[in-house]
C-alpha cells in the first residue's frame, strides 16, 4: 500500500465518498466525549481526521487515545463533508473530514522542544537554531521556503524565456582580498597555496561575456567573512547576471520586470504590492539630500530639509555651521525628554555634533531649551521650510560637512521609521539609486578606493578626470533599494584594457600586481571583449522582504546564527592532527 493516495492539502467536497489513505505528522489532538480529533498535516496543508469508535476497531480507538503531537501516522478512512456549522474557511480542507477506519503510527515522537502548531508563541531563536529540522515544520517557515522556492523557479523561467543561459562557475577560486574578507581554502596537493570561496562570480561572468555568452545567469552561492548582522550570512544566494552589448537601461529594465511581474502574479503567496509601479529613479546626490541614506525605505516620507540659508548670520552658535538640515517627526510632540535625549545619542552614535529638538504646539515652537535661544523670525523659518504643524517634533543637527550631515539625519530619520512602524508591511517600495560616485579617499591608508569594484566603468564623460580629479567621477553603478534594504547592485563594466590598467593605477595597483591578481582579465579585454554589465539581486534578501520576516535567517533553511556558527551542526568545528598535517597546516594559537 502506498503511504499516501492523497496530501494532506488537497481533499474537498468533490471527494466526498472516496476511501483515501493520508500520512503526516500529528499537528493537533482533540478528544471531544469520545470521538478523537486530529488534525494532520503534512507540507501541503492540514486534513481533519476523525477516530470514532462507531467506525473503527477498538484496537484502533486505543492506538488514536495514545497518539500525541508530532507523532508520523498513516491512516485510511472516507471522506466524508463535515456536519452543519462546523466549516474551517481557514483551512483549504475545511469543508470535509476523513472517518479513520484504519490507524498505523509510523514513528512516534518525543515532546518537542518547543511548540511547532502556533506561530503566535515567540519562541527562542537560540533553541530553534538549534532544532532547525523541527523549526521548519513550523506553518510559517514552511511558507518562507516555498516563497523562496517560487522566487528561485520564477527566475529561471522568467530569464530562460528571454534568451538567458544559466551557467555554474566554480566555487574554489582565486584569493582577491580587495572587497570583504575571505574564506580560505587550504590546498593539499600544492603546499602552501589556498583556494578562495568566492564573494561573487563577478570576474567570471564577465569572462562568460568575452567567451560570447552574452545572457548569462545564475543563482550562485556566495560567500564573504563578515561580521554578522540581521541581513547578512557568511554564505549567501544571490541572482548573477550579466548581458553583452547593453547599456544601463538595458539592465534595469529586465530585473524591474522580472520583480514587477513576481510581485503581482504570487501577490497571493506573499501578500505584498508594489508602491511604484514603474520603480522610481533618483541620483545618489538626490537620495542622499532628501533621505539621507543610500538605501532609504520611501513607505514613508519624513524627508530631510534644509534652513542652511535660513540660519545665515544667527546668534544660535550651534546653528552657525556651514550646513543646518533637519527632519519633522509627525505627531510626535508628545515624546519626552527622556526620549529626544535617546535620539541625539543615537545621532552622535551616527556622526552628528548633537541634535536641536523643538516641540510644535498649538503657540509655535515651544519657548524651551533651544527655542528660547532662536529668534522669532528664524524659528518661523525653520516652520515654514519644514511644514511642521502642531502636534510634531522637528529635530535638527549642523555641520561643515554636508556628507556626514545627511548621514546622520538618514540614520536618524530610519530608526524613527523603525520606532514609529512606519512602513507599511505589505508594500515593497522599489527604488533605483544611479550615478554613484565612482571613487572616495582613505585618509588612514592614503588612497583612492574603489565605492563599487574596480571593474565599474567610468561615465564616459568622466574619463578625462580619472587621473586629474577622481572625486568627481561617477560610475556607471546602479542599486536596487527596498524598504530600507539594498536588494541589488551592478554596474555596466569595463570592456578595454587600457581604461582597466587606469583604474587599476588609480586605486594604487602597480603593473606587476595588476597582472598578478588580474592578469587573466586583462589579457581577455584584449580579444574582443565586448561592451557589458550585470546585477545581482540578493535572493535571501527579497525572499525576506516578500515573507515579511525580521532576518535572513528565517528564509534560509540551515543558517549560521549571529556569531556564524551552526549550533544544530556544532560548527565551526577543530579537525584532527592528522588532517592538519595533509594540509601541511600548523596551529599557533594563542592560549
Amino acid at each position: 500500500m502506498r503511504y499516501k493516495t492523497h496530501t494532506c492539502g488537497e481533499l474537498n467536497l468533490a471527494h466526498v465518498g472516496h476511501t483515501v489513505t493520508l500520512a503526516g505528522w500529528v499537528h493537533r489532538r482533540r478528544d471531544h466525549g469520545g470521538v478523537i480529533f486530529i488534525d494532520l498535516r503534512d507540507r501541503f496543508g492540514i486534513t481533519q481526521i476523525v477516530i470514532n469508535p462507531a467506525y473503527t476497531t477498538e484496537d484502533t480507538f486505543r492506538l488514536g487515545e495514545s497518539l500525541r503531537n508530532e507523532y508520523v501516522i498513516q491512516v485510511v478512512g472516507q471522506v466524508c463533508k463535515r456536519p452543519e456549522g462546523m466549516e474551517n474557511p481557514k483551512l483549504a480542507t475545511g469543508e470535509i473530514e476523513v472517518i479513520v477506519s484504519k490507524l498505523e503510527v509510523l514513528n512516534p515522537s518525543k515532546t518537542p522542544p518547543f511548540v511547532l502548531n502556533d506561530d503566535s508563541i515567540e519562541q527562542d531563536e537560540s533553541v530553534r537554531l538549534r532544532y532547525r529540522y523541527l523549526d521548519l515544520r513550523r506553518e510559517r517557515m514552511a511558507r518562507n521556503l516555498l516563497i523562496r522556492h517560487r522566487f528561485v523557479k520564477f527566475i529561471r523561467d522568467y530569464l530562460d524565456a528571454r534568451g538567458f543561459l544559466e551557467v555554474e562557475t566554480p566555487i574554489l577560486f582565486k584569493s582577491t582580498p580587495e572587497g570583504a574578507r575571505e574564506y580560505l581554502v587550504p590546498s593539499r596537493v600544492h603546499p602552501g597555496c589556498f583556494y578562495a570561496l568566492p564573494q561573487s562570480p563577478q570576474q567570471l561572468k564577465q569572462l562568460l561575456m568575452v567567451a560570447g555568452v552574452e545572457r548569462y545567469f545564475q543563482i550562485a552561492r556566495c560567500f564573504r567573512d563578515e561580521d554578522q548582522r540581521a541581513d547578512r550570512q557568511p554564505e549567501f544566494t544571490q541572482l548573477d547576471l550579466e548581458m553583452s552589448f547593453v547599456d544601463r537601461d538595458d539592465v534595469l529594465e529586465v530585473v524591474e520586470g522580472l520583480l514587477t511581474e513576481f510581485t503581482e502574479r504570487f501577490a497571493d503567496l506573499h501578500g505584498k504590492r508594489l508602491m511604484f509601479k514603474p520603480f522610481l529613479r533618483l541620483s545618489f546626490e538626490e537620495v542622499m539630500e532628501r533621505f539621507g541614506r543610500d538605501k532609504p525605505d520611501l513607505r514613508y516620507g519624513m524627508e530631510l530639509f534644509d534652513v542652511s540659508e535660513a540660519m545665515r548670520g544667527t546668534s544660535f552658535v550651534p546653528f552657525q555651521a556651514q550646513h543646518v538640515k533637519g527632519l519633522v517627526a509627525t505627531g510626535c510632540a508628545h515624546f519626552t525628554r527622556k526620549q529626544t535625549d535617546e535620539l541625539t545619542e543615537f545621532a552622535k552614535k551616527n556622526g552628528a555634533r548633537g541634535l536641536i529638538v523643538l516641540w510644535h504646539d498649538e503657540d509655535g515652537y515651544r519657548n524651551s531649551g533651544a527655542g528660547a535661544k532662536l529668534s522669532d523670525a528664524e524659528k518661523q523659518a525653520i516652520m515654514t521650510i519644514s511644514g511642521s504643524k502642531p502636534g510634531d517634533l522637528v529635530l535638527l543637527a549642523a555641520d561643515d560637512d554636508r556628507m556626514a550631515l545627511n548621514e546622520a539625519l538618514g540614520e536618524l530619520r530610519h530608526e524613527l521609521g523603525l520606532r514609529l512602524k512606519l512602513g507599511d508591511p505589505d508594500a515593497m517600495a522599489f527604488l533605483w539609486v544611479l550615478d554613484f560616485p565612482m571613487f572616495s579617499y582613505d585618509k588612514a591608508e592614503q588612497r583612492w578606493v574603489a565605492n563599487h569594484h574596480l571593474f565599474t566603468a567610468p561615465q564616459d564623460e568622466d574619463l578625462p578626470l580619472l587621473e586629474t580629479d577622481p572625486g568627481r567621477v561617477k560610475g556607471k553603478q546602479y542599486d536596487l533599494v527596498c524598504n530600507g534594504y539594498e536588494v541589488a547592485g551592478g554596474s555596466i563594466r569595463i570592456h578595454r584594457r587600457d581604461v582597466q590598467e587606469r583604474v587599476m593605477r588609480l586605486l594604487g595597483l602597480s603593473l606587476e600586481e595588476a597582472y598578478k591578481k588580474f592578469g587573466h582579465m586583462l589579457e581577455a579585454f584584449e580579444y574582443g571583449a565586448p561592451p557589458h554589465g550585470g546585477i545581482a539581486p540578493g535572493v535571501d534578501r527579497l525572499t525576506m522582504l516578500y515573507a515579511g520576516a525580521p532576518n535572513l535567517r528565517e528564509v534560509i533553511a540551515f543558517p549560521k546564527n549571529q556569531q556564524a556558527a551552526d549550533t544544530m551542526l556544532g560548527i565551526p568545528s577543530s579537525v584532527s592532527e592528522k588532517q592538519l598535517r595533509e594540509l601541511h597546516i600548523k596551529l599557533d594559537l594563542e592560549s
